[in-house]
């Protein structure tokens, strides 16, 4: 039975709080918010408006309050990123597994994370793109790069008004994933793939690539329609960074480096086959 601590509890975080309950290999064992809120002391179940759960909600500062009495196995942050670099070291040094949703890193923050996992033996799941169907769409963009090579590139993402990071950290990722595809095949990227992003409404989370020739389009385009998304793809996260040591991402969880691959070398036998 993995312990889980959930750090958050937004409404993305309530949406994992809820799946998380439904799991018969993990349980939820406690919840911290920020200093502030209105839902510190109070049971998870009462903030959920379910029955009483006999795990409590606890401020940030009784953060290492948890790591010593209760001991979870797991941390999942659906926090924001300054509170996230307040805590990863703590954490990591109690040698608990962290997976982590939030997005607005800079690379400083990233180095730092990989080298508190490596230094404590510690496992952190940076996963800012943490929804299965958004990895499948940046596998899409690779490939469709590596091909495509002299098509036009842009991304476009759309989020909830009161999200502050702009662009969001998975378009940022989707664009290095279409770089990516494009150096493979030889393409000097002299330019960053433009991004455009929007801050409007209750929107979930909507990312468009538009791959444009002289004579036709492509349009990969994922959208989320609800927070269970999120939710779905923080459980296999969990059971995916029990236990390990290091720093992923969520092209690690899924294997999608494997599945590039193999796509490749499948249709570099299969190109050779015909010509023969």
């Amino acid at each position: 039975m993995t312990k889980v601590c959930l750090i958050g509890l937004g409404r993305t975080g309530m949406e994992i709080a809820r799946v998380i309950m439904k799991q018969r290999d993990m349980k939820l064992v406690a919840a911290i918010c920020s200093d502030y809120s209105s839902k510190a002391g109070k049971d998870i179940g009462e903030v959920l408006g379910l029955p009483n759960t006999g795990a409590k909600v606890y401020t940030s500062s009784k953060l290492n309050y948890v790591l010593e009495k209760i001991k979870p196995d797991v941390f999942v942050d659906f926090s924001n990123h300054k509170a996230t670099m307040s805590y990863v070291s703590s954490i990591s040094e109690k040698k608990a597994a962290l997976v982590i949703g939030t997005t607005g890193f800079s690379k400083t923050d990233i180095m730092r994370m990989k080298v508190l996992a490596k230094k404590n033996g510690s496992g952190i799941l940076n996963a800012p793109n943490i929804t299965v169907g958004v990895n499948v769409m940046m596998l899409l963009s690779n490939i469709v790069s590596r091909i495509l090579i002299d098509y036009d590139f842009e991304v476009s993402e759309a989020h909830h008004k009161y999200k502050k990071d702009a662009p969001s950290g998975t378009a940022l990722k989707i664009a290095d994933q279409i770089e990516e595809g494009l150096q493979y095949s030889g393409v000097e990227v002299t330019e960053s793939i433009p991004i455009h992003a929007t801050r409007a409404g209750g929107i979930i989370g909507r990312h468009e690539v538009m791959v444009a020739g002289e004579n036709d389009k492509i349009e990969i385009v994922h959208e989320s329609f609800n927070r269970k998304a999120f939710a779905d793809g923080a459980l296999k996260g969990i059971r995916f960074i029990k236990d390990k040591k290091g720093f992923f991402e969520m092209n690690d969880v899924l294997d999608l480096e494997r599945v590039l691959a193999s796509y490749f070398d499948k249709r570099k036998i299969n190109i050779a086959s015909s010509s023969s």
